[in-house]
This record gives structure tokens, C-alpha cells and sequence, in this order.
């Protein structure tokens, strides 16, 4: 069985977790306080973060390296593209995803209040520049649900609780939003502490 050591609020376990409930598998999930973390943690991930997944003598860290993992060894549903070319550019997404936005939460989490006003205008406009795509499809790769909305939709989730408001002009990414936040999996893989972010 997979053990994923996950942060209750960390938006990185939460993608491992809407992985696993994606593909309806056997788990086990270690919360983890990230203010007063597990001795054991700092032994099996020498970054001593989360999130970890465990699996007879394999341990993964890195959300997105997890999760390409959990997608290969249970391949339904795929999560990744079949095609070598259409998995690259996903992968060039995911990619550009913690660059242009995932580094910004860091921001907003760690950094002082210029820093945290400027990432939330980062944040915003970059969310607002995948309008054009939410207008034509129902997901950011096409009409199935990927890894890249997987790799987002934390994201979304945390809107307002890092105090981040979209643009009228945004709506089709409020609207898609609300079509990951209704899948079954997504539901599950919420910690109490994280549904408490949207109350």
C-alpha cells in the first residue's frame, strides 16, 4: 500500500491526494502539522517536506514527480497525455506552473506585505491569461480532466484565503473552478482545515 505524508493545508499534498482519490486506489494518508512535523518526515525526505510518498522501499517527494508516478503505475484514468509529444507539453505546463505560479504562493505564504501584494497581482493575471483556453474547452487540456488541472486546482481553491479576487473578464475560470471543485475526488481529498478555507 502507498503512504503519501501530507500537509493538512500544504496546496503540493493536496494535488497528491486528489491523485489518489482520482484513481480510486488503496492509501493510507499521514497528516501532517507543518508547525510541528513527524521526526520520522526529515528522515525519509532529507528537505524535511511534505509531500512524501512511500511505497515498499520507494520515496518520492515533489508533487508533480509523485504524481506522474501514481499516473504511471495506475494508469485508469490517465492522467498524463498517451501521446510522447502531448505529455511533453503538459510536462512544459507543469513546468511553468510553479514558476509563474506556484512560486508566487510562496510569496504569499512566507514572504512581507509588499512581497505578498505583489504575487497576488502575479497570480491574478496569470490565471486571467487562461481564459481564452477555458472559453473553448472544459478543461486546460482539452475536454478531459489532466494533471494540469490536478496541478491547479489547489490553487483555485485558495482564492480567497490568500485574498485573491479575478477580474469580470475571468468568469470562464470561475465557472471552470467550480467544474473541478464538484468531482467526487476533489471533494474527498479536502482536509477539514481546507474546507474551512471557503466557510
Amino acid at each position: 500500500m502507498m503512504t503519501l505524508y501530507s500537509g493538512t493545508v500544504d496546496p503540493y499534498s493536496h494535488r497528491c491526494r486528489i491523485v489518489l482519490y482520482e484513481k480510486g486506489m488503496d492509501f493510507e494518508v499521514i497528516d501532517v502539522d507543518l508547525h510541528n512535523k513527524p521526526e520520522d518526515l526529515a528522515i525519509i525526505n532529507p528537505h524535511n517536506k511534505v509531500p512524501v510518498l512511500v511505497e515498499r522501499d520507494l520515496v518520492l517527494y515533489e508533487s508533480n514527480i509523485i504524481n506522474e508516478y501514481i499516473d504511471e503505475r495506475f494508469p485508469h484514468p490517465q492522467l498524463m497525455p498517451p501521446d510522447p509529444v502531448m505529455r511533453a507539453r503538459a510536462r512544459l505546463v507543469l513546468h511553468n506552473f510553479e514558476n509563474e505560479l506556484f512560486a508566487h504562493v510562496n510569496m504569499l505564504e512566507h514572504g512581507g506585505k509588499a512581497a505578498a501584494d505583489k504575487a497576488r497581482i502575479e497570480i491574478r493575471d496569470a490565471l486571467t491569461q487562461l481564459t481564452p483556453i477555458l472559453t473553448k474547452q472544459k478543461y486546460l487540456l482539452n475536454d478531459d480532466f489532466s494533471m494540469l488541472d490536478v496541478a491547479i486546482a489547489p490553487l483555485l481553491w485558495r482564492l480567497e484565503h490568500y485574498d485573491i479576487q479575478l477580474p469580470k473578464q475571468a468568469a470562464p475560470v470561475l465557472k471552470y473552478r467550480e467544474r473541478l471543485f464538484s468531482r467526487p475526488a476533489f471533494i474527498d481529498a479536502l482536509t477539514p482545515t481546507e474546507k474551512a478555507m471557503r466557510k
